[in-house]
Parts: C-alpha cells; sequence; structure tokens
C-alpha cells in the first residue's frame, strides 16, 4: 500500500528554535490537560455540580482537552522532526476531529444557553424541561451529529487526486482543499451547509436566547441580574473566544498568500490556544461553584 506524505510548510525557522517551540507548546498542552482535568474532576466528584449547567461545562472542557489532542502532540513531534510531514489518510484524520469537534462546540455552547434561557426565564418548570435523559439527548447529539456531517466530505475526498503535496500551514484544516487537483462542486456547498448548521445557526439561537434573557433579567429583582450575569457572561466569552477561532480558520486559508508566514505561525499558535487553555480559568473564577470547590481543594493541600 502506497503512502502518500503531505509536508506541511507553516513552521518558522524551526532549526534555529525547535527546542523553544517544543518547550512552549509542551508547557501549555500540559497546563491545558491539567487545568481542564482539574475542573472536570471536581464536576465529577461533587454531587452538588450534578446539574445540567455544570455537566454541559464538564462536556466543553473534554471537548477542548480532545481538540487539544488532535493537534499539539503532532506539533510537538514536527517541532523535534528534520521534516514536517504527515501521511494524507493522518491529514484528512486531523481534518475530522478539527471540525468535528469544532462544531461540537458550538452545539454544547447552544444547549449550555437553553439551559440558562429555562433556568431563568422558566425557574419553576427548570427540573420538569431539563430532565437527565434531555441533558444525555444534548450531549449526544452536540458530539454525533458533527462527526456523521463531518464525515462526509473526509470520505468524499479520501481517493481525490492530489496536484500537490504541500501546504503552507502547521496542521491539517481547510486548506487541504488546495491539495485537490479538482475540487468537488457538491462538497464545497455541503461544507457551506455544514458551517451554516453547525456554527451561524446555533450562534444565533445562543444570541437569541441571550437577548431573551437580558430582556427578562432587565425587568427583573438585583438578585435574578446578578445570578444571570454570573452564569451567562463565561459562558459568552466562550463563544467571543471560539467565534475567533472560526473565523480566522476561515479567513486565513483565503489570505494565505498575502499573510507573511511568521504572522500567520504565530496567529495560528494563539488561537489554537486560547480557547483549551482560557475556558478552564473562564468558569473556574466566574462560576461561583466551582471557584468555591477549587478554594477548598487547593488550600485543603
Amino acid at each position: 500500500m502506497n503512502i502518500t506524505y503531505i509536508s506541511l510548510s507553516g513552521h518558522v525557522e524551526v532549526e534555529k528554535y525547535r527546542y523553544l517551540y517544543f518547550i512552549i507548546v509542551f508547557v501549555v498542552y500540559f497546563l491545558i490537560i491539567c487545568s481542564n482535568c482539574t475542573i472536570v474532576c471536581l464536576i465529577v466528584i461533587h454531587k452538588s455540580l450534578h446539574e445540567p449547567m455544570y455537566i454541559f461545562i464538564a462536556a466543553l472542557l473534554i471537548n477542548s482537552l480532545l481538540f487539544s489532542t488532535n493537534i499539539f502532540p503532532k506539533l510537538m513531534i514536527d517541532f523535534l522532526s528534520d521534516k514536517q510531514i504527515i501521511s494524507y489518510q493522518a491529514c484528512l484524520a486531523q481534518v475530522f476531529m478539527f471540525y468535528s469537534l469544532s462544531c461540537s462546540e458550538f452545539l454544547l455552547l447552544a444547549a449550555m444557553s437553553y439551559d440558562r434561557y429555562v433556568s431563568i426565564c422558566k425557574p419553576l418548570q427548570y427540573p420538569a424541561i431539563m430532565t437527565g435523559k434531555k441533558v444525555t439527548t444534548f450531549l449526544a447529539l452536540a458530539w454525533i451529529l458533527p462527526a456523521f456531517q463531518t464525515a462526509v466530505p473526509i470520505v468524499g475526498n479520501a481517493n481525490t487526486k492530489l496536484c500537490s503535496l504541500t501546504l503552507k500551514v502547521i496542521f491539517c484544516n481547510n486548506s487541504v482543499n488546495k491539495l485537490f487537483c479538482v475540487i468537488s462542486r457538491p462538497l464545497i456547498i455541503y461544507g457551506l451547509v455544514l458551517l451554516f448548521s453547525n456554527a451561524l445557526c446555533p450562534m444565533i439561537f445562543i444570541l437569541f436566547t441571550y437577548t431573551k434573557i437580558l430582556i427578562i433579567t432587565y425587568q427583573s429583582c438585583r438578585e435574578v441580574r446578578k445570578k444571570a450575569a454570573q452564569t451567562c457572561l463565561p459562558h459568552l466569552l466562550v463563544l467571543i473566544n471560539y467565534s475567533c477561532l472560526v473565523a480566522y480558520d476561515m479567513v486565513i486559508v483565503r489570505l494565505e498568500s498575502d499573510l507573511p508566514k511568521t504572522a500567520s505561525f504565530v496567529l495560528t499558535l494563539q488561537i489554537i490556544t486560547y480557547n483549551p487553555l482560557f475556558n478552564p480559568i473562564i468558569y473556574g473564577l466566574k462560576m461561583k461553584e466551582i471557584n468555591k470547590h477549587l478554594k477548598n481543594f487547593f488550600l485543603s493541600k
């Protein structure tokens, strides 16, 4: 069986800074694992956190861990290698994981916004609406639906003829389309539909629910407004961060030839680091119950 290798040419002066790059990425990945796992373990251990809101937060952090593991280990290997290459099959697998988990992030954030809407706008009906079965259904859909949808173009491109074996990136993303001799128009249209259904639609839904929450809380007492701010602000910060990642990923491929290589390299590293690293910090500091258990955890040491 012939294995086709793709060259990743987006790296900047790897020979000169390989060990510095490796140490930085290793430390960042280590912090991502420790911070996300700490919050997830706290949610699992403490029964007071076994509520839909915290279960969705745990799912979001697990999603971040999977997202980072799809990119960072391969990056570290590339920094220490003489050639930054990846097999075509592994490249497609990385593309699949990248976009499947990215779509899952938006769907999880949409589920969290619905949970906050019911909690704040329909508090008396909350236990009846947000049942364990419904939470499980939301989680299953958030991971399974994007996986099936993302698999379609990946399988469709698996045997596509390649006219180039070089990508001007540091990991495989939608720039993989530039390798093909002929780009399938139906798959391009399908990709746009996928983007709309799994990114733009959840984003519109999230903005709609938070607008409704804002209207309700504005008409309510100070205590309700305080509760809404404490639970909704972290979700909005995460949404803004992740929207920047998706926007960057879409724009960078089109500006690939215009953007300086060093700027593209630095921006890419920053964008893939922000969410996985700052999500647990945002939830650890802003969510009162999680913050309380975090303080107890560290002070008891």
